[in-house]
């Protein structure tokens, strides 16, 4: 004689047989459900801002297409730009401050949180390289000026005249005009910053710069620091920043794009709320260009920036192509 308990009893096994079998059978409409809400992960991907990017796209394509690492495909790849003696916004060529000095600021971070920088280093060529080894020979994150041109001599680095005659020219055109303003336009701030997601799943990031053009000797921006101009949690995604570096800075510009996709947003909606949180800030937007590129987990990309004119380059094994980004304001 069954009694009641021993019914429960039978009842409950039998429930989980008819869930163990229709968990097999794998066509309920609660496994359809959660297939249809897996998302693609593109991987590996690269994005880059600005035109340049696509060049340096390339090379860092190289490493990644060979299963190489995020870390040394970013690097490898903002080099090619920093190398580039007729881009005259990032290394060698750069267009120097008022005082006619190339100043370069560069940080990288890898999926680890690891991350090393440099500002106001002069006479390198490579200052993306540098940060690397302050990152990893190093017990600090950011070295400067002197001290970070004596640690870059110290291993190995040569000493390079980053002004080149073209840039040299174009300064003492400005010094006859200028009254020591600096030079600002949406498409100067051509910082490049690069975010990479590897076969692995991991990422990393670079950002490098001579900085504004003509700026105050000593000046440094946004690029060459943690959380402001780049910013990597391999938990989330990664963001870098292009544009007026001292805007940027503010709102800790590329750490609230990372946090904005922890809570949820998609990469392109996450640079949007930032530049909304920079124009807050701002009574006039006059010479007021930022944007930010964001990349997350699953390799979805986005860009926006204050005003038109912004792109960056994308890389994966389906294409390579530059995206116009969406802004706030058109030039």
């Amino acid at each position: 004689m069954k009694t009641r308990r021993n019914f429960i009893k039978l009842s409950a096994l039998g429930s989980v047989g008819l869930v163990a079998n229709s968990a097999l059978a794998g066509n309920n409409d609660l496994n359809n459900d959660l297939y249809k809400n897996q998302k693609k992960i593109t991987k590996p991907i690269i994005i880059s801002t600005w035109n340049h990017g696509m060049a340096a796209n390339e090379a860092a394509w190289k490493i990644l297409s060979n299963n190489g690492t995020a870390l040394d495909a970013v690097e490898a790849g903002v080099r090619v730009t920093e190398s580039d003696p007729n881009n005259t916004s990032v290394g060698l060529g750069g267009l120097p401050d008022r005082d006619g000095f190339v100043t370069l600021d560069a940080c990288i971070m890898d999926q680890h949180n690891n991350c090393g920088s440099v500002a106001f280093l002069q006479d390198i060529e490579n200052p993306i390289s540098v940060a690397r080894k302050v990152m990893e020979d190093t017990n600090h994150v950011m070295l400067v000026g002197e001290g970070a041109q004596q640690f870059a001599f110290e291993k190995g680095f040569k000493k390079t005249n980053l002004l080149t005659k073209e840039s040299k020219k174009d300064w003492e055109i400005w010094k006859q005009k200028s009254k020591y303003q600096p030079f600002i336009n949406s498409e100067n701030h051509d910082t490049i910053g690069m975010l990479a997601l590897d076969e692995k799943g991991n990422l990393s990031g670079a950002c490098t710069t001579s900085g504004m053009a003509y700026k105050l000797h000593g000046r440094v921006g946004d690029s060459p620091i943690v959380g402001a101009g780049l910013f990597v949690d391999n938990e989330i995604g990664a963001a870098c920043a292009t544009g007026v570096g001292e805007a940027v800075i503010r709102i800790s510009g590329s750490a609230i794009v990372v946090e904005l996709m922890r809570n949820g947003m998609s990469p392109n909606d996450a640079c949007k709320e930032a530049v909304n949180r920079i124009i807050k800030k701002h009574k006039s937007l006059k010479n007021l260009q930022v944007g930010f590129i964001a990349l997350n987990k699953n390799g979805e990309t986005g860009g926006y920036s204050v005003y038109s004119g912004f792109n960056y380059a994308s890389h994966t094994h389906d294409y390579n192509k530059m995206i116009d980004a969406k802004f706030y304001r058109k030039e």
